[in-house]
């Protein structure tokens, strides 16, 4: 702030008060006084106009509280229908309205806060005009400075938003400081645009600002329109203020926090010996390492039971009076309800996730003992609806070429380079949208490697990417590096961490990184239903290189490793897709005539194994692989202690072992034939006996027992 503006400043009153004539007639020549002159005038005519209106204004308003009372359109010189008073030349014109430049003096210089009413209903063009800013106390260099941190995020044109929304909240505030601005700030002026656009004058305040060619608009939606552009103007200085540190609070578009919910548990109106006990659960959710978006799905459950207890039974105030009864009358209502979105019936899943969060909290609130709910649990598993099993849909190679020759061709890089990461590191879109720009290096041998962020397995993962992949990704770090975004607090990763995808300081979202471009990239590929619905959605990619790594040969770590999966049998589902041992078994034993051996041949053929037997072996076939042939036996049966190769009744071989059968043959008389030299009986003995199973197996397979070239164990 300049001393010129420091000079003869009051402390702010509780009454407002003009400035004296002396002091704003002072501070204009200061700042006007080397203006030049027109012929016959001894003042400059910014200075004469200046004088004129503030002399106006005080004998229009001499007592500046009745200014700031009196109904808004009085006070921008406007009649009741919202026109404006107009000159002989057709200009705009107004005691109040020309007395803009003397208001925004009290403002910024006496400290005096200009209601939002006001701030809002009209424009301010000369707050940072290179003479004026530095009388007024603004740093004009600190605003030029965020003007070029703005540039820098991406905003090209982003001066008018910045000058916008500056100006208005230092005068709204009464403080000439930028750097005073702060989060509460930016959201108590979002809630005085939304009371403001509210108000019954803003259509005719804003038919008089807007184009003449929207003048013919319905007004009803002028001031929808001029919300939704001054939160976006508040919510990008947010942004830019974020990425300069001067707030530490991550924006969010309309200025709304993202954790609204979690101030409101349960329902307005819920009966507060109902409300506390779930309020109490999901709190602890909460606090625990629960994701939000799954107790956000608890809270949501609990809410339309809440609703239908309200609706059905208004009598019980307390949980301890639910009863089995009105459990099962909520079940069948939710089987019965129709969704309102398709006019069917709810699915099956979605009654799921409104059943499942009810169960776990009955049982976990009567295990703890609280006193507040049923002594017994009113839910069991078998309330549960019955989900179906199904396969991963992959991508079929055909359709996969002619996607990705579209994806490749997509202008936007941010897009582009997102659906080759997807395709060729099976990682989530949630992951992938949240990789850091430090998430690309190298193995030894130079090809490329990236760190998957943690996600939903609370790990992070290393996994090799396809140099296309990896090209596209490095040049958008590059880009994110110079462009500077500030860290974000990453909820998963629980620090602040620099994210790549991000435009203009803001992260991109899901629906940008990947839905839009990949429908733009069916409709181009052809990939569309009946209806003219894209047929393939982001998740499939991860499907697909799940099943291309199964079909690959890839051991089941790998693919757990890769895909980022807890547990084998997530994995072992694309092993069910596309098994070769399984396409190659039942080509060689069914298809093509095979046949099996071995004691527990005969139990396989004839379906003689138990149900839990083959539903483990549906699943762990690839764990019961020997050197000759497989071994039926399951974990609860315990550790095989007797020869696989001689009589053990679990074993059975097919012909694809043939080879390595005839070649232990060869091993074993080789071995036989060596303790007879050695003097060694009981060894000849136990050698022959291998050989004599072996050829045994080899006559049931009807194979032949005579060494051929191509044999190996």
């Amino acid at each position: 702030m300049t001393a010129l503006s420091l000079a003869a400043v009051p402390e702010p009153s509780p009454r407002r008060r003009h400035a004296p004539r002396e002091e704003y007639f002072g501070w204009l020549d200061a700042v006007f006084g080397d203006e030049p002159r027109a012929h016959g005038h001894d003042l400059a005519a910014p200075i004469r106009s200046r004088r004129y209106f503030y002399n106006r204004f005080v004998k229009h308003w001499p007592d500046l509280e009745e200014w700031f009372t009196a109904p808004l359109l009085a006070r921008l010189d406007l009649d009741q229908d919202g026109a404006p008073t107009l000159a002989a030349s057709g200009k705009r014109t107004g005691p109040s309205y020309d007395a803009g430049s003397y208001l925004t003096y009290l403002s910024m210089v006496h400290r005096m806060p200009m209601d939002a009413d006001w701030v809002l209903s009209r424009n301010f063009d000369s707050l940072f005009n290179p003479r004026v800013a530095p009388a007024l106390g603004v740093d004009l260099d600190l605003f030029n400075a965020l003007d070029q941190r703005q540039r820098q995020l991406g905003y090209r044109y982003g001066r008018a938003l910045l000058t916008w929304a500056v100006a208005r909240l230092l005068l709204w505030r009464g403080d000439s400081d930028i750097t005073s601005i702060d989060y509460d700030d930016l959201t108590a002026f979002g809630e005085e645009i939304r009371r403001w656009c509210a108000r019954p004058e803003a259509r005719l305040i804003r038919a008089g600002h807007v184009h003449r060619t929207r003048r013919n608009h319905d007004p009803a939606v002028l001031p929808v329109q001029f919300e939704q552009q001054c939160l976006t103007r508040l919510h990008v200085l947010h942004v830019l203020l974020f990425n300069t540190g001067q707030i530490s609070r991550e924006p969010r578009h309309g200025l709304r926090s993202d954790v609204i919910w979690k101030q409101q548990l349960v329902p307005p109106g819920t009966p507060p010996v109902i409300a506390a006990p779930v309020d109490r659960w999901l709190n602890g959710r909460l606090q625990t390492t629960d994701r939000a978006e799954s107790v956000r799905g608890a809270r949501d459950a609990f809410r339309y039971l809440l609703r239908w207890l309200a609706e059905e039974h208004p009598e019980i105030t307390s949980l301890t009076a639910l009863t089995r009864d009105h459990i099962e009358r909520y079940l069948t209502y939710l089987h019965e309800r129709i969704n309102p979105r398709n006019g069917k019936p709810l699915a099956a899943r979605t009654r799921y996730t409104y059943i499942s969060p009810l169960l776990q909290f009955f049982q976990e609130a009567s295990q703890w003992g609280w006193d507040d709910v049923p002594a017994r649990p009113l839910l069991g598993r078998s309330d549960l609806p019955k989900l179906p099993s199904r396969l991963p849909r992959f991508i079929p190679r055909d359709e996969l070429d002619r996607l990705m020759t579209a994806v490749e061709e997509l202008e936007n890089p941010y897009q582009r380079t997102a659906l080759l990461l997807v395709r060729w590191s099976g990682a989530r879109r949630g992951e992938i949208r949240r990789l850091t720009v430090d998430c690309l290096d190298a193995y030894p041998d130079g090809y490329p490697r990236l760190r998957i962020p943690v996600g939903k397995t609370y790990a992070e993962r290393m996994i090799p990417l396809h140099p296309q992949a990896a090209d596209a990704l490095r040049e958008l770090i590059a880009k994110a590096k110079t462009d500077g975004a500030a860290a974000r607090y990453d909820t998963w990763a629980q620090q602040p961490v620099r994210w790549v995808f991000m435009h203009r300081g803001r992260p991109m979202s899901k629906n940008y990184l990947f839905d839009e471009p990949l429908k733009i990239a069916c409709h181009a590929a052809g990939l569309l239903d009946g209806e003219g619905r894209q047929t393939v959605s982001a998740h499939r990619f991860r499907h697909t290189v799940g099943t291309q790594l199964a079909e690959g040969g890839a051991q089941i770590q790998t693919i757990m490793a890769i895909l980022g999966h807890r547990n084998a049998q997530m994995s072992a589902t694309y092993s069910h897709i596309s098994d070769p041992v399984l396409k190659e078994q039942y080509e060689k034993v069914i298809a093509a005539g095979g046949r099996l051996a071995g004691p527990a041949a005969e139990a396989l053929l004839a379906d003689r194994l138990d149900a839990d037997t083959v539903n483990w072996l549906k699943t762990n076939f690839f764990k019961t692989e020997l050197e000759l042939g497989h071994c039926l036996r399951t974990p609860a049966e315990g550790p095989c202690e007797c020869d696989l190769y001689l009589r053990c009744t679990k074993f059975f071989t097919t012909s694809e072992y043939a080879p390595r059968l005839r070649a232990r043959l060869v091993r074993e008389q080789q071995l036989a034939q060596d303790a007879i030299e050695r003097g060694w009986p009981r060894e000849v003995e136990r050698h022959n006996a291998v050989a004599d199973r072996i050829r045994a197996l080899l006559t049931e397979l009807g194979e032949s027992i005579e060494p051929e070239p191509d044999d190996h164990c």
